[in-house]
């Protein structure tokens, strides 16, 4: 519909919500709205007209700016080429935000926000992974106090905020049923700092699972467990398996699905290179105990549960620690 107007001019009306600014141009010029016509070609009634004529804006349709908008220059600058920061997921920058800028929204809505922006949306596109494309393996839970499992994050490449070089890595021991799990971050995968590792996290946990899930790694194994071959169990590794009461059992090697409840989560530890180039040594080591409470004080997907809480279900049936002098 067009509307003649004095000024030599036209004004067209594709809907309702074109009404505010007719009422406006209308009232400019002096002149009158047919609102009878304006309800018979909308296909609406007068007191329909009316409203939207009064400023009515159906719900979903404003053009309201995102909270998150005040943190756009922020967005850019840590995902610049001239960053040292590395976020490989939507997720690890929403938390950088909420825990060093004072985000305050959920991260659906962060997903969605990075999604609008084209620039932010192709950072995270074309860093995306491609992951190994494993056979579907069947889902199955452990009893508690049953298993836990081992596995190292590996030469992780750090710069440190003093610019040094560093390359760490973290182990992680994680309880099969409550997935509350313990980090260590160390320069050295050694053995000792293995031992002494699992020796806190067992005295964490609050006892020791009748069974260790682990891969192949040196320091535990001296021949690899095969399809056709049990492997070789370390003699030092095994008289400490002895002395805290638990039985080593390695995956097959190649078969990393076995240990699937420690390797699919180590995606979490990626958030350390939201910190390249900004902390120290010993910040690093803090940094990565927080992240290990947080995720422990977190709900998790996989069981709809908190590991923090399950724990205290699954300390009751776990065996007891050994005597502390043979800790």
């Amino acid at each position: 519909m067009y509307i003649m107007l004095d000024i030599q001019t036209e004004f067209e009306v594709k809907s309702l919500t074109d009404l505010p600014k007719l009422k406006l141009l209308m009232e400019n010029l002096n002149m009158k709205i047919n609102k009878s016509q304006l309800a018979r070609e909308l296909g609406v009634d007068r007191l329909t007209i009316d409203k939207y004529l009064n400023g009515f804006t159906p719900k979903g349709t404003k053009n309201k700016a995102s909270k998150i908008d005040e943190y756009y220059e922020v967005i850019v600058a840590l995902l610049s080429s001239d960053s040292k920061q590395t976020f490989y997921y939507k997720r690890i920058l929403w938390q950088y935000l909420t825990d060093n800028h004072g985000l305050q929204c959920s991260q659906s809505a962060f997903r969605a926000y990075i999604n609008r922006k084209p620039a932010f949306k192709t950072y995270f596109d074309e860093g995306k992974r491609t992951a190994p494309n494993h056979s579907t393996g069947i889902r199955y839970e452990t009893k508690p106090g049953e298993q836990a499992q081992l596995d190292w994050k590996e030469n992780i490449q750090f710069e440190t905020k003093d610019g040094e070089i560093v390359y760490i890595n973290v182990a992680v021991l994680l309880l099969s049923y409550s997935r509350f799990r313990a980090f260590h971050l160390n320069i050295s995968k050694s053995q000792s700092v293995l031992l002494s590792f699992m020796t806190e996290a067992f005295e964490a946990f609050g006892g020791v699972p009748k069974v260790i899930v682990t891969d192949n790694m040196k320091t535990v194994m001296d021949e690899a467990r095969t399809e056709y071959f049990k492997g070789i169990v370390n003699n030092k590794f095994a008289q400490f398996a002895q002395d805290f009461g638990f039985k080593v059992q390695p995956c097959i090697a190649g078969r990393p699905k076995t240990k699937g409840k420690v390797e699919a989560p180590m995606k979490f530890l990626d958030e350390i290179h939201a910190y390249q180039g900004k902390l120290s040594f010993e910040e690093l080591h803090e940094f990565v105990q927080k992240l290990c409470t947080r995720i422990n004080q977190s709900f998790h997907q996989g069981t709809n549960k908190v590991p923090m809480f399950s724990l205290k279900q699954e300390k009751n049936l776990l065996q007891p620690l050994p005597q502390s002098t043979i800790r």
